[in-house]
């Protein structure tokens, strides 16, 4: 199955002298990128944190469709989770909140915030499962949202061998999204 390509295009205005439009227009070649590139850092200076979050959207659509799950997503953005998730022919639905790191850190670890934009902490009234994508290694960590719950961050080093994170385990759990979910129930 062949990668995502995003196409990325270098500002310029039509008053830039020619030499300066020649250079841009060098810039918007080397700009295209696909998204399993090792460049994830330099195409990542170029674009914001909500256009980085829509791109590993995109890529999570296309990594769980190609798993055979299907992906809806919930009309506007004032729900807590991105996605609603299920595995084909069954009655299972998650409800998925994706997060991405870009950049690796000095540490070599990438750093994800689990909360939501007041800072409150993911829990299972909010989300079923929370989905971390480490960019820069192409890693997937797909965690019930009882492991995450009380945590406002968490780090994770797919590439280390000497620092590994309590998380690893969760590294390409695709099956959790085939499980039933626990839910708690609702008094009414």
């Amino acid at each position: 199955m062949g990668g995502i390509t995003i196409w990325a295009e270098a500002e310029g205005s039509e008053s830039e002298p020619k030499a300066k439009s020649l250079a841009r227009s060098k810039a918007t070649d080397r700009s295209v990128r696909s998204t399993q590139a090792s460049s994830t850092q330099a195409t990542s200076t170029r674009l914001t944190p909500k256009q980085l979050g829509e791109i590993a959207e995109a890529e999570f659509i296309a990594k769980a469709v190609g798993m055979g799950f299907v992906v809806a997503r919930p009309w506007g953005d004032s729900e807590p989770y991105d996605f609603i998730v299920n595995p084909k022919k069954s009655f299972i639905f998650w409800r998925v909140q994706v997060k991405s790191a870009h950049v690796v850190g000095a540490d070599g670890g990438c750093s994800f915030r689990a909360h939501d934009h007041n800072q409150k902490s993911y829990t299972a009234e909010d989300i079923d499962a929370l989905v971390a994508y480490a960019r820069p290694m192409n890693a997937w960590y797909v965690m019930p949202v009882r492991v995450v719950e009380e945590l406002k961050s968490l780090m994770l080093y797919p590439e280390s061998r000497k620092r590994r994170s309590r998380f690893e385990k969760w590294r390409e759990g695709w099956e959790v999204l085939r499980r039933a979910v626990r839910r708690a129930r609702v008094r009414i």
